[in-house]
This record gives C-alpha cells, sequence and structure tokens, in this order.
C-alpha cells in the first residue's frame, strides 16, 4: 500500500502543484519516485514530527496540501497537540500519513506499535481518518479526498493483497460488504479485512454463515450502514489491529447503543498494550487474537453463547 500511495502522490503531484511532501526521516527506498520527480516540492524534516505538522501547517494556510508522511505511532501521537492546534483548529488541509498500524513493524517493539491511533485521532471532529482496505481502494481513496478542504489521517498498510469482493471506488463515509450470511457479522478496520475473510470461509465450513464488512472512514463514519447491516444479524465481532478502545469497537458499540439494537457484539483487538514483546507481524496476531483462525475461534463462542 505503500507503493500505491507514493504512486498516486506522484501522479497527482503532476497535475496539482500545490501538494508538498514531507518525511519524518524515513520511507527510502520507497519514496524516490516523488523526491526525484518534485526535488523542490520535497522535504526530510528529520526525527522532529511535531516539528514537520508545524511547517505542514504554515504551508497549508499558504495555499499548499502537505503530506507528512511517518510510522503510525510517530505520525499520531508525537505531534498530536500539533495536529489539534494546527490543521484542526483552523480547518487546514494537512494530509497526515501513519504507514504500518497494528504490529506491522512488529520486530521493532512496542514503541512502534500503531495501536491507539485511529481512537486518539477520530476524537478531533474535523479531521477525517481514513483506513483503506488494500491498494485499489488507497488509490481511489487518495483520489477522491486529496483536495479535501479538512485535514485527514491515512492509516495505510506496509503491503497487503487485495481483498476479494472489494469494488475499485473509495465511497467515504460508507460501509463496504464483501461477503453475506446471516449468523454473524464480522466488521473490519481497513487491512485486516484479509483475516476476517479468511475466518469467514472457515466459519462457512462449520455451517455459520458470516457477514464480512469494511470500515475505512471515521469523521465521516459509516453509522446509517452499520445500523443496517446490525439490525439483521444477532451477533456481530469487530477486526481491528488497534486496542479495543476508541476505534472501530467503540464506533460500533455507539451505533449498536444510541439506535437501541438487540445485536451482541465482541470487540477483536487488544484490551492493554503489549510490554516486553516483540515478534513478527504474523506471530503477534497470532498471540493477541487478530489471526484468521482466532478469529474463527472467537467468532465461534460468540455464537455459542447465545441462549438455547
Amino acid at each position: 500500500m505503500r507503493a500505491a500511495f507514493v504512486d498516486t502522490l506522484t501522479a497527482l503531484a503532476q497535475q496539482d502543484s500545490r501538494i508538498v511532501f514531507l518525511t519524518g526521516d524515513l520511507g527510502f527506498n520507497m519514496l524516490e519516485p516523488f523526491a526525484e520527480r518534485f526535488p523542490d516540492r520535497f522535504y526530510n524534516a528529520g526525527v522532529a514530527e511535531q516539528n514537520m505538522v508545524g511547517v505542514a501547517t504554515g504551508l497549508a494556510e499558504s495555499g499548499m496540501i502537505p503530506f507528512v508522511y511517518s510510522i503510525a505511532t510517530f505520525a499520531s501521537m508525537r505531534p498530536y497537540e500539533f495536529i489539534r492546534n494546527g490543521p484542526v483548529l483552523h480547518r487546514l488541509p494537512v494530509r497526515i500519513v501513519g504507514v504500518g498500524g497494528g504490529f506491522e513493524y512488529g520486530n521493532n517493539g512496542a514503541t512502534h506499535y500503531g495501536l491507539e491511533d485511529v481512537g486518539i485521532l477520530r476524537l478531533q471532529r474535523g479531521l477525517t481518518v481514513l483506513a483503506p482496505a488494500d491498494d485499489t481502494h488507497a488509490r481511489s481513496a487518495f483520489e477522491q479526498t486529496y483536495a479535501l478542504p479538512q485535514p485527514i489521517y491515512y492509516r495505510i498498510a506496509k503491503t497487503g493483497p487485495p481483498v476479494p469482493g472489494l469494488t475499485g471506488d473509495f465511497d467515504l463515509g460508507r460501509l463496504s460488504t464483501v461477503r453475506s450470511g446471516g449468523d454473524v457479522a464480522l466488521i473490519a478496520l481497513g487491512s485486516t479485512v484479509g483475516d476476517a475473510l479468511a475466518a469467514a470461509e472457515h466459519l462457512g465450513t462449520e455451517g455459520v454463515q458470516a457477514t464480512v464488512a469494511v470500515v475505512e472512514s471515521f469523521n465521516p463514519s459509516p453509522e446509517d450502514d452499520l445500523a443496517e447491516l446490525l439490525s439483521e444479524v444477532p451477533f456481530a465481532l469487530t477486526v481491528e489491529s488497534h486496542l479495543i478502545d476508541g476505534g472501530l469497537g467503540t464506533l460500533v458499540s455507539e451505533v449498536i447503543a444510541e439506535r437501541g439494537l438487540a445485536t451482541r457484539l465482541r470487540r477483536c483487538g487488544l484490551d492493554d498494550l503489549p510490554r516486553g514483546m516483540t515478534g513478527s507481524h504474523g506471530f503477534l496476531k497470532e498471540r493477541f487474537g487478530l489471526s484468521a483462525t482466532a478469529i474463527a475461534d472467537t467468532a465461534t463462542s460468540l455464537v455459542a453463547s447465545a441462549p438455547r
């Protein structure tokens, strides 16, 4: 997805001279297509994410459309106050790109686990949060939203396979359904949909038919679409490479509570920060219940909990 982002941004910058790109001293062997094509619009701000957002805020106020790029933890948390007091309060089109949410930088340790970014940033109601599910949707999301007037946070995966059943057109504020079933809904955040789909296939072999739906945006959030889906299934499981508080699980809980729905919900994510543990992306997903097998087991347990 990083390559899709850079390729799309380079093409957009060819058409729109307002686009500038700032990196927090990373992205080598990835960002060169933009840097070489537009050297006068590419800036390495160094390991200084607060300053990078401050510079971007000034550029946006001057009529530019700045993209700032870093690992999800560093893009969202280090400059959080600067995001709030700059582009959010002044309604400026700063684009913050956080790469590798969840455990994608697993071997780098807990400082690199992007597990809070969606939750803290969706609190800023003037900031749109986008988490595309695959390369095709990422390209469409960038093309459709890069010129919007409000600030945007893009949560992009490092890599990821295409999602079967996902159309090529990103639809801001809407829910995408990629598989249908009446027993349980697996509602996934962005790139976690691949594991949710694999879990649904496994559940099908056990006679449990699962819908798989993808949430890719907050502020606006697909609340009406979620309410419609949740009214049609007795059980729902949210799947997110994120803490269970603040992100997708909280959004779905809010919809169920505020719409008075009877759906029984279980949130599949982390309930605390990992401490003293590192490992590959796959190892950490398995360890914290986010692999396809673990998701299927959690869904089976949820469905089995129904009163007989």
